[in-house]
């Protein structure tokens, strides 16, 4: 099962960002797929903040647009939403201590313990911090 972070739902919203058209492209197909892929639901919340925040976009892009995103993405049949299970805290004891996580990288090592709870194969990111998980696959799938 692949999983997205953050990054690559912003790529696939914002035109103006360098990797948008794949990024749209790339998101189309695991939605109308029939492989089971996956979000994180940090990475839900985290898009609704940074994409809607004023300081990042300018304009930043309507709540209802946001909104209305996630709604398509959410009713994908092949979506699975990763959370908190009862062997959450292990895996997060394991990514903060292992992955040296401190400060903001913290929230990576959410993303990166939900992953690993939930047999995620590939980890899809434009962020290098993660590759400091171990044990979890990371690919930024523009780079060829």
């Amino acid at each position: 099962m692949i999983a997205l972070d953050t990054n690559i739902l912003l790529q696939a919203r914002r035109q103006e960002l360098e990797y948008h058209k794949e990024a749209k492209a790339k998101l189309k197909r695991l939605a109308e797929g029939d492989e089971v892929w996956a979000i994180p639901w940090p990475c839900v919340y985290e898009f609704l903040r940074v994409v809607t925040h004023l300081r990042v976009f300018d304009p930043p892009t309507p709540l209802d647009a946001a909104l209305a995103d996630l709604d398509s993405l959410l009713r994908s049949p092949s979506l699975v939403l990763l959370g908190e299970g009862r062997r959450h805290p292990a895996h997060m004891a394991r990514m903060m201590s292992e992955g040296r996580a401190t400060g903001n990288l913290a929230h990576d090592a959410h993303i990166a313990a939900l992953a690993l709870e939930h047999g995620v194969k590939e980890l899809w990111t434009l962020d290098r911090d993660f590759s400091r998980f171990p044990g979890l696959s990371v690919r930024n799938p523009f780079r060829s």
